[in-house]
């Protein structure tokens, strides 16, 4: 049993779980409306576009007349029986059947307009046109629509079963309902006569042409058996194939054999006379008697050496040492030729033995043929006999049964209810189409907005990011898209709406981002354009220098900078001069804003190497100098994926911030860019969700909007009076 701790938390997590999915339906509210607008629009038009069709139905009970035999060999023909019923549903829809029908209401003379309107039907009237036109009868056209309109459907844990038939007129599906049954009832009877009659004409001619093909069979049958000695040569048979298996394995053993000393002895011929090829045949490398003479020969070549270094050639020792080496040389030669003339014999040896028993197996062969051929003969005709008595008796008894069934009935066809005639159209069933096509819609809607959110692979909300990036989420900044007034001015003019809270919130968490104090020097960056970095960097110093703070930002996009423009400062003298070594001291490199509460260093005239300017001594000094002047420093950076401008300023600031931007950043591009800043050993603090959806805003500011957008009316009125 689940603890009530765990089962509650359990529960809490199902419930934010289904939030998400009703969220997630919310923000894609517009296709799953369109999708079900239009799948409804489409079953709507395809309903009413219909012909109204009719259904009559009558019952019938189907059983089958059951013998006294019958009855006490199992109960279970009583119950249901799927073939035999289906063997019925099939006479049921029987072309034969349905012309009866035709035959019997007079369809294709009374009727005929019923089935070959002149307009109303398009698609039926066509195919009416193509049959006549191949040589069918309007006979046998109406007898295929009729076989086409029949529905049968068994009633649960019964014996009786519905006989439907659809049709445009109700008068005329009710009439032709009731009429299938009676024409299934005289096809059934048609077909027990005609069978009954046929079956005992054939079955009394073959029976007297078996008995005398009987007669025969036996008389052939026991004149073989005496002529051939049938016992004999069943023990022969039993016998014979042993023995030819057995002749069989050896000549595979003998054949086998017969290669090994052929490819033996072809290394032989093939060496010639070479006696150091003729010993890298394996049967000579290995013989024991050819190691000992090579090692002795060894042994002796050495001795031989040595002896040479001490005395000269016609030295006793080494007269007597060559005599010893000679003699083992000899030696070696006389086994090599024994071993070669026995390598031969054994080849010459293995050819005949196959020849041998190649003789024997076909010899063999021939008498097992000669006696199977016999036994063959035998157990033809003894099939021959055992066939046709038992021909003969099925024959015999078969006709004894149908003397006695020949005027009894096999089923039982009772109708328990007529066709009614129908009150309202079978088809189309307005009200349930309708229904199917709001449902269809609804979840054909649901299902698309989920599989496009499975493709979404972007980032989201802060709770999923967290999760899979395993970075902490500082805060989530709102989407303004639909807002008149600009991102850039939007927390000056409205310091109490619930985007200020987002950046305060931002603010505390970036002070408490790091262990001992508050980061100084602060780097902002983005993995691509347009995530909102150069906002984000303007409102965050908008926040911290409403706490009397001194903040600095310095624009180090020098590839497209922008901050100049946001707070309106000049732009022709800036960071690339200072780091470039244009300086110009009547200019002042640092500027204020118009309120004086932000100070900024433009990123000047846009330079042809601002990589190699930012990596410069100049730019690590003026960060030092600017560090004892103000609190906070921020440096808006260009984007990671795109320059490595970030990767190098990164590791000369306390720490990074990265700003994501919410539905268009993926989070391979942010796994790829943490890649680059953590293996550049840079410091991330954090990261800044911007522009998420009020559906995907996951960090508890619901209900903000209204409390403070009250509060921002209220302070408007008492502003205008």
């Amino acid at each position: 049993m689940i603890p009530d701790p765990l089962l509650e938390e359990f529960q809490k997590e199902n419930q934010k779980h289904l939030r998400d999915y009703f969220r997630l339906i919310f923000l894609r509210k517009w296709l799953v409306l369109t999708v079900a607008i239009i799948t409804f629009a489409l079953f709507t038009l395809n309903t009413f576009s219909k012909t109204p069709l009719y259904k009559a139905t009558t019952r019938v009970l189907i059983e089958k007349n059951l013998t006294g035999s019958d009855l006490q060999g199992s109960r279970l023909y009583m119950m249901w029986d799927p073939e035999f019923m289906g063997t019925q549903f099939e006479l049921i829809r029987s072309y034969n059947v349905a012309q009866r029908v035709v035959k019997k209401l007079q369809l294709d003379t009374e009727y005929t307009a019923f089935f070959f309107p002149s307009s109303s039907e398009v698609i039926v009237d066509q195919q009416h046109k193509d049959d006549a036109s191949s040589g069918r009868k309007d006979a046998d056209i109406i007898a295929s629509m009729i076989q086409n309109g029949i529905r049968i459907t068994p009633v649960k844990d019964t014996r009786i079963v519905g006989i439907s038939y659809i049709h445009q007129d109700p008068a005329m599906a009710q009439k032709v309902a009731n009429s299938i049954v009676q024409a299934y009832i005289e096809e059934t009877l048609d077909i027990k006569s005609s069978l009954t009659r046929y079956s005992l004409q054939w079955m009394t001619s073959k029976a007297e042409n078996e008995r005398k093909k009987l007669e025969v069979s036996e008389k052939k049958l026991q004149q073989f058996i005496r002529d051939n000695d049938i016992v004999t040569v069943e023990n022969k048979l039993t016998i014979l194939p042993e023995k030819l298996s057995e002749f069989g394995s050896q000549l595979s053993l003998a054949q086998a054999k017969e290669k090994e000393n052929e490819a033996v002895y072809n290394q032989i011929v093939n060496a010639g006379k070479d006696v150091t090829a003729m010993e890298t045949i394996p049967l000579f490398a290995n013989n024991s008697v050819l190691q000992n003479l090579r090692e002795r020969i060894y042994a002796s070549k050495q001795t031989i050496k040595e002896l040479s270094k001490k005395y000269g050639y016609k030295h006793p020792a080494i007269i007597q040492a060559k005599a010893e080496r000679d003699l083992l040389l000899k030696e070696r030669n006389a086994e090599i030729r024994r071993i070669q003339s026995a390598t031969k014999k054994a080849f010459e040896l293995s050819k005949t033995r196959i020849k041998d028993l190649t003789e024997l197996i076909q010899q063999t062969k021939k008498e097992l043929l000669d006696m199977n051929e016999r036994f063959v003969q035998y157990r033809i005709m003894a099939r021959e006999k055992e066939m046709n008595q038992a021909v003969y008796d099925a024959l015999a008894k078969s006709i004894k049964k149908e003397n006695l069934t020949e005027q009894s009935q096999d089923l039982k066809i009772w109708v328990t209810k007529k066709a009614d005639l129908p009150g309202a159209p079978f088809s189309p069933d307005t009200k349930k189409s309708l229904f199917q096509g709001a449902v269809f819609g609804l979840l054909g809607g649901i299902l698309l907005a989920f599989f496009m959110e499975y493709l979404d692979n972007t980032v989201k909300d802060a709770k999923t990011a967290e999760e899979r990036l395993q970075l902490t989420v500082l805060g989530t900044v709102e989407d303004l898209a639909d807002n008149d007034v600009p991102i850039e001015t939007y927390i000056e003019e409205k310091p109490l709406s619930p985007l200020s809270e987002s950046y305060r919130l931002i603010r505390s968490n970036l002070l408490f981002s790091t262990p001992d104090h508050p980061p100084k020097t602060i780097l902002i960056t983005s993995m691509v354009q347009q995530e909102g970095k150069t906002t984000t960097t303007g409102n965050l110093a908008h926040i911290l220098s409403q706490y009397e703070k001194k903040i600095l930002i310095i624009d180090c996009d020098m590839r497209r900078p922008s901050q100049h423009s946001i707070f309106g400062i000049d732009n022709s003298y800036g960071l690339s001069n200072y780091l470039s070594g244009n300086t110009d001291d009547r200019k002042q490199l640092i500027q204020n804003t118009d309120d004086g509460r932000i100070s900024m260093i433009p990123s000047g005239p846009v330079p042809p190497n601002p990589a190699e300017l930012l990596s410069s001594q100049k730019m690590t000094l003026i960060l030092q100098k600017a560090g004892k002047q103000f609190d906070f420093i921020f440096l808006d950076s260009p984007p990671v994926l795109q320059v490595t401008d970030s990767l190098m300023l990164g590791q000369l600031v306390d720490g990074t911030i990265v700003v994501v931007r919410a539905g268009k950043t993926t989070f391979e591009m942010v796994e790829n860019g943490m890649t680059k800043l953590t293996n550049n050993h840079i410091n991330i603090l954090g990261i800044v969700l911007n522009r998420v959806k009020k559906s995907h805003d996951h960090n508890g500011y619901y209900g903000y909007s209204a409390y403070y957008g009250d509060q921002d009316d209220s302070i408007k009125k008492n502003e205008d009076s």
